[in-house]
């Protein structure tokens, strides 16, 4: 290379450093990716004199390293290789002597090799400040009126900074920042801010020790001058070796020109001074290195420089870059069409080609002049002699040796119609039970929209934009022959040839209890159908064969079998069109992913956040091992380990330039990768970070909450609407998000909303706006119904069912978590007019909880959101404590609070009660409390009440289940129980422990004996039971005793005693008896049934029988069984009701076990009952309708045939008289109508030869 380098070339490079810097921004460069640096500097513990103990800090800029390397001077090296991967490294040098002051630079280990060396740090004499570097960071051109950015980089924490020009004694500017680096703003750039700047920096506290100053930085504006053209001779792409010319041309005479590689600019800045109004730049020898990006300028003896020239592409390349061909609208082309094709390739400012194989010219040129975003080549009005294979390549006007490689072809195809795709089944043809399979119709380059025809159904058809088909096999319907065709955007109304037939078999998926017992029925009344019409061909045959006078009997028998035949046809037609319609409904198992995490910021400067932010992320699942934070999708910033609170800290101290980004963060668990959290998008250094805003759907007349997150705990929100200046809604700190309510959807209220946050004392700093967020009402369906079949409070591994149902018919249904789609129901597999679709979890984790709801759409129409389902998963925080004010025994008519005492705050909580099937009621509280009121309780509100807490912003989850807490509402307080331990009969001298136990916690016990004076007493007792020692026996204690006790709070409810128990005390060590006197039995227990007390199709019923008392033995009795029928020590039973035997009225009671002979007062009587299920309870109509009818006909059967019977004795002797005259009776007065007038046992004819008519009664 042959270029003029004059001796000042170093001074222009720094004079035109602003100029340079600002190149990339007004080209639009951003295809050019520069190696980041490492960030370098110091940190001492001695602030008034660093150079006593100096460290030097490493920093990469955007991934974890397992090497660093310190340089000193480009020969001395220090290694550390840290033990883990990680940001930064720390390189200590100590005290700052001759020996160890110099130049010093690090790098950082990246695969394949080390970085890019850091900015320079020069090291001088004890005693002095390191010398600041100095640069300039430019948003813009420098032209006038744009702002530029002077970086100065101190390499020490707190010190002060001064920005210095040339012929200015004092400073123009001055900046304290709390890193290592200042930025000084110079707004609205004019010819006076040109010159010469420099830095320099000193201690706070020790104004007079000054740094050394930085070099001098000339600051220029430019734009003064037209720009000049740079052209290439003899052209912009040549082989290694060969010459080049650069041609840089303007209109002024008598300049110094300059050129530049974008690249590089400090190693490839030239500059040439002639008297004409150009400069030629000659490379001799290309290499590779010299390929770029190439502009240039001139400038005058004043440094007042020209425009930039429009860049220049330089290739240096042995191979030609490769192009690319796309047909647009499609390869495929109908005849008589046109189609265009798009040839494009990274090499600008040249011709291109298209060829078509076995021609050897090209078919079509395009000039490199020509050549835009829009440009191709067209073919119009095609025809079969265009189908072929294209090429397009580059049309070099000036001769080089660069080879031609090979290029992407495009087949064009010109048919009366699109070939036929090809169809596939995933994983394979067969079905297998309960499973679905997806056919998958590909074709070869883009379609609109994909259709899969079935042959077995000619009105079957569904589309898909993607091609996958999900078939499932319900019933048995799912298999069947299919193929599929498509359509191109250019011609949707001619759809392609079809593809080759694809046969799918296998046994019906989802065999149901209700499709079994359909089918039962079903066959049943076709076998009856049968068997009726062989009887009345039995009937018709017996008639022509034989000649007797009992036809009437025939007669009335064939008349009630027709009646038979059209009750079962009747039933036939019920069965088969379907009472039971949309009972056979799909469920569809939902694969939930891997739970999202949450990622927050916070910090420790809550009005200026950006001086030290800290990002945590923090997921739902207990399993997590592992989090990832990434920085632009693709930068891996850290991974840090799962804390026992399932997050982890990424500090990322004082935000600078290279901090900018969008963050978000993934957690790892044995076998899967999260989704990534939402995005926390940071834009400057002293800007908060960008909030996030989101809504439900807008429905008229409803109200609307606009969530806005924030990131930052402390902040202040403001809500805006498009058009509108001022806030439509402002909140103040409430947490990391808040909550925007419309209170009524009107079309007023549409429109664009965007939110920001901002710090909470004046003066306020602000967050960038959100992305906005368009409102809009559109006509949509009611919402639907949705709920769970169980409780939505499980625990892990419980299996749920979502069902969501709607009046309207044909419809599919979307299944919604915290606002994202997770599963869907189609409707082109439900049975006809079905109306509702069940989603299932086989087994429920700790990261599936959250919030779920529904929608159902058609083709065109959706509907509103169905309520949200608040689905809870337990046992992943410690249990609450639930307790009864002012206690657990209520007087009808009173309230009680039950107030829930959870570990941790900002928790929501739940009430249960045992048996009901859905949380009591919910609240979220601050504290780690809440109370809950059950207003003018009834009898019907007595049971066991517990709660929960869980947390609603990580998958809801929730706590172990609370004790259980007993709620008797009552205006008697239940019978307590007294017995005695060891005995009630106890030798002279010993110990015995009298036991006042009842069911109420929290009371007072007191013992009283019967004449005595006094009464022993009890009081606080935490337990369900008193225990009264006596010590040391003696005759005195010998008596009867009994107990009660007393609440401890106001209450009006009635107290009853306990039984009477006697003591006895004995003269001796053993006693052949035990004597216990008892007035009444212990108190009755209560008995309840989970889930339900109606039987479902192949399931039990658990009855839970309860007492007041520990340590017994529980019973069950059924009515109608003389023994009882089960014993357990829990209280817990399983019925089921095989052939219908668990359907009755059950009661239980309890014995104590060292009691086994006193028995309790027997429960109240629950009742079971039956019923086809939760599937076939939908049959019920059908099956009381045909029942019905049968019953029907049965009886009408058995009434005409006792009627006739009682005839039997008259006819038959009727008969006799008759047989012997004429045996020959037609047949075909079996059912013909005597005539008018005609008695019935009128004589025959005389001759043989003659049959006379013979009238039958019916």
């Amino acid at each position: 290379m042959t270029l003029d380098r004059p001796g000042e070339g170093a001074t222009m490079l720094k004079t035109f450093t602003v100029l340079l810097f600002c190149i990339r921004m007004s080209l639009g460069m951003t295809s050019i990716v520069m190696d980041p640096q490492p960030e370098l500097w110091i940190e001492s513990n001695y602030p008034q004199a660093p150079w006593e103990n100096i460290t030097l800090w490493c920093r990469s800029p955007s991934r974890i390293s397992s090497k660093f390397l310190l340089l000193k001077d480009k020969t001395q090296m220090t290694w550390i290789r840290p033990s883990h991967k990680t940001f930064q490294v720390s390189f200590l040098i100590g005290a700052l002597t001759e020996s160890n002051a110099g130049l010093y630079r690090c790098c950082y280990w990246k695969e394949p090799g080390w970085s890019k060396p850091s900015k320079v740090l020069e090291l001088e004499a004890p005693g002095q400040l390191p010398k600041p570097i100095f640069w300039i960071q430019a948003e813009t051109p420098p032209l006038p009126g744009c702002n530029v950015n002077i970086l100065c980089h101190g390499w020490l924490q707190d010190l002060v900074f001064m920005l210095f020009k040339e012929g200015y004694a004092e400073p123009v500017d001055y900046q304290v920042p709390t890193g290592t680096m200042a930025i000084f703003s110079i707004d609205n750039l004019t010819p006076e801010d040109e010159g010469v700047y420099i830095c320099r920096t000193h201690i706070q506290m020790l104004p007079t020790l000054w740094s050394e100053p930085s070099n001098p930085l000339k600051l220029v504006v430019a734009g003064l001058y037209p720009k000049p053209t740079l052209t290439a001779h003899p052209g912009p792409i040549m082989a290694p070796g060969e010459s080049l010319n650069l041609r840089c041309q303007g209109p002024i005479y008598g300049m110094t020109f300059a050129l530049m590689r974008v690249e590089d600019l400090e190693k490839s800045f030239y500059h040439k001074k002639t008297i004409k109004n150009e400069a030629y730049f000659f490379f001799r020898s290309l290499k590779i290195q010299d390929t770029g990006h190439y502009l240039c300028f001139y400038y005058d003896v004043s440094y007042r420089g020209s425009l930039l020239s429009d860049v220049l592409k330089i290739w240096v390349t042995d191979t030609f870059p490769k192009t690319w061909l796309l047909a647009r609208p499609s390869p495929v082309v109908q005849m008589g069409q046109n189609v265009s094709l798009r040839c494009r390739g990274p090499v600008d400012g040249v011709g291109l080609a298209l060829y078509k194989k076995g021609e050897d010219k090209p078919v079509q040129f395009l000039d490199a002049t020509s050549i835009d975003d829009n440009t191709s080549f067209f073919l119009n009005n095609v025809t079969y002699s265009d189908t072929g294979i294209y090429s397009c390549q580059y049309l070099l006007t000036w001769k080089t040796s660069i080879r031609m490689p090979s290029h992407n072809t495009v087949e064009l195809m010109v048919v009366d119609k699109p070939p036929k795709p090809s169809l596939s089944a995933w994983p394979s043809t067969v079905f297998k039970l309960g499973k679905a399979i997806t056919l998958r119709c590909r074709v070869s380059h883009p379609v609109l929209e994909f259709s899969l025809e079935w042959e077995e159904r000619e009105t079957f058809q569904k589309f898909s934009v993607d091609g996958d088909f999900i078939i499932s096999n319900v019933d048995g319907k799912g298999t069947g022959t299919y193929s599929c065709s498509y359509r191109v955007e250019t011609h949707p109304n001619i759809w392609s040839h079809r593809s080759e037939p694809l046969k799918l078999m296998g046994p019906a998926g989802y065999l149901t209890w209700n499709y079994v017992l359909n089918e039962a029925v079903r066959l049943s009344l076709i076998v009856q159908l049968v068997a009726l019409l062989l009887v009345v061909l039995w009937i018709r045959w017996k008639c022509r064969r034989l000649r007797i006078r009992e036809a009437w009997l025939l007669g009335t028998a064939q008349g009630v079998t027709m009646l038979f035949i059209v009750t079962a046809l009747l039933s036939c037609a019920i069965s088969f069109a379907g009472l039971c319609n949309g009972v056979l409904i799909e469920e569809t198992e939902i694969v939930m992913p891997t739970p999202k995490p949450e990622l927050w910021a916070e910090t420790n400067f809550p009005l200026a956040p950006w001086k030290n932010l800290t990002l945590w992320c923090r997921s739902p699942s207990g399993s997590t091992k592992e989090f990832v934070l990434l920085k632009d999708g693709t930068g891996w910033i850290a991974t840090r380990p799962a804390s026992e609170q399932v997050r982890a800290a990424f500090p990322l101290g004082a935000l600078t330039q290279s901090h900018t980004g969008s963050y978000h963060c993934h957690s790892w668990e044995e076998m899967a990768v999260s989704e990534p959290s939402e995005a926390l998008e940071l834009l400057g250094t002293d800007i908060l970070p960008k909030p996030v805003i989101s809504a439900s759907l807008p429905i008229r007349g409803q109200e609307l909450q606009l969530r806005c997150k924030g990131w930052l705990a402390g902040m202040g929100f403001a809500l805006y609407k498009e058009g509108q200046q001022e806030p439509v809604q402002q909140l103040g700190a409430v947490g990391r998000e808040a909550f925007f309510t419309i209170q009524r959807m009107e079309d007023k209220d549409e429109g664009n909303y965007s939110c920001r946050t901002h710090t909470e004392q004046h003066p306020f700093k602000w967050s960038e706006p959100s992305e906005p967020l368009e409102l809009v009402i559109k006509e949509m369906y009611p919402k639907p119904f949705f709920k769970t079949w169980a409780s939505p409070v499980v625990t892990p591994g419980a299996r749920v069912t979502f069902n969501c149902s709607t009046p309207h018919q044909h419809m599919s249904f979307i299944l919604y978590k915290d606002g994202s789609e997770i599963a869907s129901s189609d409707r082109s597999w439900a049975s006809p007019g079905a109306s509702a679709a069940h989603f299932l979890i086989i087994s429920v984790g700790i990261g599936d909880g959250g919030n779920y709801s529904c929608r159902y759409y058609d083709f065109s129409i959706w509907s509103e959101p169905s309520d949200p389902v608040e689905l809870v998963v337990t046992e992943f925080y410690p249990k609450p404590t639930l307790l009864a004010q002012p206690g657990p025994v209520v007087f009808p008519g009173k309230s009680v609070t039950l107030r829930c005492q959870g570990t941790f705050q900002g928790m929501r909580f739940a009430l249960l009660q045992e048996g009901a099937q859905v949380p009591l009621q919910f609240q979220s509280v601050s504290g780690n409390s809440a109370d809950f009121l059950l207003h003018t309780v009834g009898a019907e509100d007595s049971g066991n009440y517990s709660c929960i807490y869980y947390e609603t912003t990580m998958s809801n989850r929730g706590s172990y289940l609370s004790i259980p807490l007993m709620i008797w509402v009552t205006d008697t307080f239940p019978k307590p129980w007294l017995f005695a331990e060891p005995s009630s009969v106890v030798p002279m001298g010993q110990n015995v422990t009298l036991w006042c136990r009842g069911p109420v916690h929290g009371v007072g016990y007191i013992l009283h004996k019967e004449e005595a004076a006094t009464s022993m007493q009890l009081w606080g007792s935490t337990s369900n039971d008193g225990a009264f020692p006596i010590t040391n026996i003696s005759g005195a204690s010998m008596g009867r005793y009994s107990c009660c006790y007393h609440p401890d709070w106001t209450s009006s409810i009635k107290i009853q005693p306990s039984n009477t128990l006697e003591l006895i005390v004995t003269a001796s060590n053993h006693s052949d008896s035990l004597e216990i006197w008892v007035t009444d039995k212990p108190p009755k227990p209560s008995l309840s049934a989970w889930p339900g007390t109606m039987f479902k199709l192949g399931k039990d019923i658990i009855l839970q029988c309860r007492g007041p008392l520990p340590g017994v033995e529980f019973v069950l009795e059924h009515d109608g069984e003389e023994a009882p029928q089960q014993f357990s020590e829990d209280g817990d039973f399983v019925i089921n009701n095989v052939e219908g035997k668990g359907i009755g009225n059950y009661s239980c009671s309890y014995r104590l076990q060292a009691y086994p002979d006193i028995w309790s007062e027997p429960s109240d009587s629950l009742e079971l009952v039956g019923a086809a299920g939760p599937v076939a309870q939908e049959c019920t109509v059908g099956n009381i309708v045909r029942s019905s009818l049968i019953v029907v006909v049965v009886v009408a059967l058995g009434v005409v045939l006792a009627i006739e019977w009682k005839k039997w004795p008259r006819l038959r002797t009727r008969g006799s008289e008759t047989d012997g005259r004429d045996q020959t009776i037609a047949l075909e007065e079996c059912n013909q109508e005597g005539e008018p007038g005609t008695p019935a046992n009128s004589p025959s004819s005389t001759s043989r030869r003659i049959s006379v008519e013979l009238p039958v009664p019916i």
